[in-house]
């Protein structure tokens, strides 16, 4: 059995509470009724599609906990099932009716409460409401959510089932860090071909005085020599030779296929 009662079966126990309250007449409810009242549409919040082995299993676990139990006999046609919520948490009719509503419909506003609870008990104003949910809080059956920007009430939540922390405030973004500078201790080496525009090393060659800086913090990038006039020449030269040796190898290869097409 697990340390805390799964969603399933505070639905199926809630919804055990709130039939026994609004349709005495049917109550003990049926394993039929029962999932039906789970995957009601109204009064739901998630509304859900549970089958009648997923609620079957859930009653062999809140009968575990003290919460259910069979209510029919031996020679009933149909099983029935009945809550003890009341004798396992020492809660009364406007506690009971409050957690009711709580577990069918998440964190709640007293306000809210005070509407939905009207058909299990009937609070003559928000200040009862008010003074069931301080009863659960110390209990530890309930607790509140600070309001948050633009919401006029605190909202409430039940935690039998360990509860379902409300989402949190998106964090502000931080600011994206400073760009860092093509120049400094850290950039990254790089050559190239021609100049690099930045600032001009002012600093005097030959015998001047050195600062104290390693040689990993150098400030400044290596640049290619230009070539002179004469290896610009030189070059030219090279690629005509090889344009040449290329025409001449196209030739031979024309007259070797002509000869093999004879």
């Amino acid at each position: 059995m697990p340390a805390e009662p799964d969603a399933v079966e505070i639905r199926v126990v809630a919804c055990l509470v709130e039939k026994q309250r609004t349709t005495p007449d049917v109550y003990p409810l049926s394993l039929n009724a029962l999932r039906l009242a789970c995957n009601q549409s109204t009064n739901r919040d998630p509304v859900v599609d549970y089958d009648e082995q997923t609620v079957s299993d859930a009653l062999r676990q809140t009968a575990l906990r003290g919460w259910t139990r069979l209510a029919s006999g031996a020679g009933s046609r149909a099983r029935k099932y009945r809550h003890l919520l009341p004798e396992a948490l020492g809660v009364d009719g406007a506690e009971l009716a409050v957690l009711a509503v709580l577990m069918l419909r998440g964190a709640q506003t007293p306000g809210e409460l005070k509407q939905r609870t009207e058909r299990l008990e009937g609070f003559g104003d928000l200040a009862a409401v008010h003074e069931v949910l301080e009863r659960l809080i110390e209990r530890g059956y309930v607790v509140r959510h600070p309001r948050r920007p633009g919401q006029k009430e605190d909202r409430y939540e039940q935690v039998l089932g360990g509860g379902e922390a409300e989402a949190p405030e998106s964090p502000t973004p931080e600011p994206a860090p400073p760009a860092r500078s093509s120049f400094g201790p850290d950039a990254p080496a790089r050559s190239t071909s021609g100049p690099v525009d930045g600032p001009k090393d002012d600093r005097p060659s030959g015998g001047g005085p050195k600062d104290d800086r390693g040689a990993g913090d150098e400030e400044f990038v290596n640049v290619a020599e230009a070539p002179t006039p004469a290896e610009a020449a030189d070059e030219v030269a090279r690629l005509d030779r090889l344009e040449a040796e290329l025409l001449e190898l196209k030739g031979e290869i024309s007259r070797l296929r002509e000869a093999l097409g004879d």
